[in-house]
C-alpha cells in the first residue's frame, strides 16, 4: 500500500488529496492550522458529492469512506513513513524553501517529491535538498478529480526511476502524463498566464467587460472556460505570484503583472475561493 503525503490544504491540495483517496490510497494532508484542515475536510465532503453528479456512470464511494483514508494533520513527523510527497504550498520562494529543507530531513531516502508548482523551476527547488534525482514536477489541473491529464516536468537531475514510479502512481489514479522539460512556467502556465494577464489588461483598459472577454474565448475559439473565469478558479493571488515568478526569471516585459490584478488581490478579491473576483460566487 503506497502512502501519499499532500502538503498544503488549499484549493489544489484539497483536490489532490481527494483524488488519491478516491482511488483507494492512504493520504496524509498537512497544513499549518487546524482551521485550514477543518475547511479542507468540509470541502472534500462537498466535492465528492459534486464528483458523483458529474460521474454518474462511475461508482463513487460515500464521502465518509473517502475521508477515512485521509489523515488531516499539522505534524510533519508523519512524513517518516511516506512513499510520495505532493507539495502544493503557495508560489512564494521563501515558503517553498522552508518546506523542502524541513521535509528533506524527515522523509525516507526512497521518497519521491512531486512538486505541484505553477512556475518555479523544478531544478531550482530540487537544489534545496540532497535528493535532486527524486524530484519531479506534477502540475495538476483544477478541478483535480475531474481532469484526466497532468503536465509532468523533468528536472535536470530527475532519474528515469523517478519518472517510471511517478507515471505508475498517476496511472493508478487515472491520469495521463505529458512529460516536458524544466524552464519557468513549463508549457501550460508560460502560455496560459499570458492569456489571463492580457485579459485583465483588456478589462482595465475598458475595452470589454469580463463576461464578454470570456465569451469571445468560449464562443469564438471553443474554449471550455474563458481566461478570467480560469483566473478566478485558480485564485488571483496565485496568478499574481506566478506572473511575478515568470517576470523575475525571464526578465521579459510580456510577463509584467496587470495593475488591476494586483489591486484586486490587495483588496482581498481572490476569485472563487474568496467569493469575489472578476465574478461573484
Amino acid at each position: 500500500m503506497r502512502k501519499i503525503a499532500v502538503i498544503g490544504a488549499g484549493t489544489m491540495g484539497i483536490g489532490v488529496a481527494q483524488n488519491f483517496a478516491q482511488e483507494g490510497l492512504v493520504v496524509i494532508l498537512l497544513d499549518i492550522s487546524e482551521e485550514k484542515l477543518d475547511y479542507a475536510k468540509k470541502e472534500i465532503s462537498q466535492n465528492v458529492r459534486f464528483h458523483t453528479l458529474f460521474n454518474k456512470n462511475k461508482i463513487v464511494e460515500e464521502s465518509e469512506k473517502i475521508l477515512s483514508r485521509i489523515k488531516f494533520s499539522t505534524d510533519y513527523q508523519l512524513l517518516e513513513q511516506v512513499d510520495f510527497v505532493v507539495e502544493n504550498v503557495p508560489e512564494i520562494w521563501e515558503i517553498k524553501k522552508f518546506v523542502y529543507e524541513k521535509i528533506d530531513k524527515i522523509c525516507p531516502d526512497n521518497c519521491i517529491f512531486l512538486v505541484n508548482t505553477s512556475c518555479i523551476p523544478i531544478t531550482k527547488i530540487a537544489a534545496l535538498t540532497n535528493r535532486a534525482e527524486k524530484f519531479i514536477g506534477t502540475h495538476f489541473m483544477n478541478p483535480v478529480p475531474l481532469m484526466t491529464t497532468i503536465e509532468v516536468i523533468k528536472g535536470y537531475h530527475t532519474s528515469e526511476d523517478t519518472i517510471i514510479r511517478t507515471k505508475e502512481l498517476l496511472k493508478h489514479i487515472g491520469k495521463e502524463c505529458i512529460i516536458v522539460n524544466d524552464l519557468p512556467g513549463f508549457v501550460s502556465n508560460r502560455i496560459s498566464h499570458l492569456f489571463m494577464n492580457e485579459a485583465a489588461f483588456v478589462v482595465q483598459d475598458q475595452v470589454a467587460e469580463p463576461k464578454d472577454v470570456d465569451n469571445i474565448f468560449k464562443k469564438c475559439y471553443g474554449h471550455k472556460m474563458g481566461p478570467l473565469e480560469t483566473a478566478d478558479l485558480i485564485g488571483l493571488d496565485t496568478v499574481v505570484n506566478s506572473l511575478d515568478v515568470l517576470y523575475q526569471n525571464f526578465q521579459d516585459s510580456k510577463y509584467r503583472c496587470c495593475p488591476l490584478l494586483r489591486k484586486m488581490v490587495d483588496a482581498g478579491l481572490y476569485g472563487k475561493k474568496s467569493g469575489q473576483g472578476f465574478y461573484s460566487y
